[in-house]
């Protein structure tokens, strides 16, 4: 349950912020908190700790970076290190730390971004130099910790933003391990979007009496539509290129994010949907900083349309104009689908969830429906004629904007000779023809075959069972896409499966769930990872150290060779 401290909280100056920090907000023209920030606050403010679960976009970044700044010295001799926010990706780093900025810009306020991928010799520098917030990666924090260039001892506020992607990436040790080494009287707030028991197994271990705050979705009113729609289509893998291509012609959507499982399925689905006619932009951990960075600034401006993404490179991004997001397959959790859709239906505004379904994904759609308690419709998938009559509704709607909107009377001189030969109504109907065929994406003439749900039974009739395989010892040959590493720490150095997934996760750009069996023999561990991927794990894990040890790190040389036992 909840503690309702926001009685009467109507603006930002009723929770008795700074003036320096009021003037930020509304120079930024924020008028009134959201929700979060209206119970987060107070108690944050009164040096209480807090588990707060709230979705992302709900505006939970300013309601522990407003109180943390609220507490800082003013006269700008500030001396040690106040708080320390801890995220699970690169670009939520820099998301966070540019929201301290913007809201501490009359404070003065030292914010620095940490994290893998970045040089860390400036890392180090810019700590010496003195800062009053860093915001990072919990592998990079442990790093800097490490070498002493980040002295947890000085920190009155640990932040877990994200807790539970931390968790899912391997970061669990690394939490821990920085949360020791903390004074025992710091202030400990976590947010999370789902509080699963093992989030609740870390609030009981580290944090004082925390406050609880539980901020849903906004519900829609009685008989009106939610703010997000969500639907399902159930389609064979073979045809979901152009499914998605069909669903996103209807839609139209202002913006929108389809989420992909691997990075060459990124690429692919990128490349496809280019030649049909879309501006589409490719996103994964395969892909540099600076390239992340151009990628998005032209989502934002407009140039782009659709963002074709990895769960790991897009955790934390926020897109305002976002009107749509579309799972390409299934998420393999709820707690996945619940952070994907959670990018739509933001500060009052509509949004849209879709989900391709492959037949023998039916059941995990059921699956994230008991979870979610939200029932996620299944429809069938817009025909030939539906999109045709779409086409036509949206090239009327253009040329009707145009008539109220446009001056068009320099177009008399192509239209007045025109007219003198051919009947108005003809020239008008050429006219809508071509503007219709440069509306979008090429015609699609071909039907889609609709196919028959599979039930759960039917799904493990035909499986014989569950099918999962064991982290722990895959042996034999890698599974499909997948290629195995060798790594040259093992037991004998207490290396533990999930020792090597932070690792991993935390210095690439692979989630821990992308990540294959791993095999642990006394003196070397075998991991096996996406192809595609390979390249960039070995140099990150070159770079790093696993349990405070340089291992030896390169793909796996015979295959053949005898399995660890």
């Amino acid at each position: 349950m909840s503690e309702n401290v926001s009685d009467g909280v109507t603006s930002f100056a009723d929770l008795g912020l700074r003036p320096e920090l009021l003037k930020a907000l509304s120079d930024l023209g924020y008028e009134e908190p959201t929700p979060i920030q209206r119970e987060a606050i107070p108690p944050l403010l009164e040096g209480r700790d807090l588990v707060g679960q709230a979705a992302t976009g709900t505006g939970k970044t300013a309601a522990f970076a407003l109180p943390i700044m609220q507490q800082l010295s003013g006269d700008g001799r500030r001396t040690g290190l106040s708080a320390l926010v801890l995220v699970p990706t690169r670009e939520l780093a820099v998301q966070v730390s540019q929201a301290f900025h913007r809201y501490g810009r009359g404070l003065g306020v030292r914010v620095l971004p940490i994290y893998g991928g970045q040089p860390i010799g400036w890392q180090m520098k810019a700590l010496e130099r003195g800062v009053d917030v860093v915001v990072a990666t919990p592998g990079r924090a442990l790093d800097h910790i490490g070498r002493g260039t980040l002295r947890p001892q000085e920190v009155e506020t640990v932040v877990l933003d994200e807790a539970d992607e931390m968790l899912d990436m391997g970061f669990a040790e690394d939490i821990e391990e920085i949360l020791r080494a903390t004074p025992d009287e710091r202030r400990t707030v976590l947010f999370s979007a789902t509080l699963p028991p093992r989030i609740k197994g870390l609030t009981g271990r580290y944090l004082r009496d925390p406050v609880q705050i539980q901020i849903g979705r906004e519900e829609a009113p009685a008989g009106e539509a939610p703010l997000v729609r969500q639907s399902a289509y159930v389609v064979a893998r073979a045809h979901k290129p152009t499914a998605l291509g069909r669903l996103l012609d209807v839609e139209a959507p202002t913006a929108a994010i389809v989420f992909c499982r691997t990075r060459e399925e990124v690429d692919q689905l990128a490349e496809t949907l280019n030649g049909r006619g879309y501006r589409a932009e490719a996103l994964h951990g395969g892909m540099s900083q600076d390239q992340r960075d151009r990628v998005m600034g032209r989502l934002r401006s407009g140039t782009a349309e659709l963002l074709i993404a990895t769960d790991v490179a897009a955790r934390g991004l926020d897109i305002d104009q976002l009107t749509h997001v579309v799972n390409y397959n299934v998420p393999s959790a709820p707690d996945s689908y619940v952070h994907r859709i959670g990018r739509v239906g933001r500060a009052g505004r509509e949004g849209v969830a879709i989900t391709l379904a492959e037949p023998r994904e039916h059941r995990m759609l059921k699956t994230i429906e008991r979870a979610t308690k939200q029932r996620i419709k299944v429809e069938k998938l817009p025909t030939v004629a539906d999109l045709r009559a779409r086409r036509f509704e949206l090239t009327r709607a253009a040329l009707q904007e145009s008539l109220l909107e446009d001056d068009l009377t320099h177009f008399l001189a192509v239209v007045e000779p025109l007219a003198e030969e051919f009947d108005v109504m003809e020239v008008a109907l050429a006219a809508v023809k071509l503007a219709y065929e440069s509306s979008g994406a090429a015609a699609d003439e071909e039907e889609i075959p609709q196919v028959a749900q599979k039930t759960e039974r039917d799904e493990r009739d035909r499986r014989g069972g569950t099918g999962r395989r064991d982290r722990r010892g895959g042996g034999g040959a890698p599974a499909q896409g997948m290629t195995r590493l060798f790594v040259g720490v093992g037991r004998s150095a207490a290396i533990r499966p999930q020792d090597l997934v932070g690792a991993i996760a935390g210095e690439s750009g692979l989630a821990g769930r992308d990540i294959g069996a791993i095999e642990i023999a006394d003196r070397f561990s075998l991991v096996e990872v996406p192809e595609s991927a390979a390249d960039e794990v070995i140099k990150a894990l070159r770079r790093t150290t696993i349990k405070g040890r340089k291992a030896t790190v390169r793909r796996e040389r015979d295959p053949a060779a005898r399995r660890p036992r």
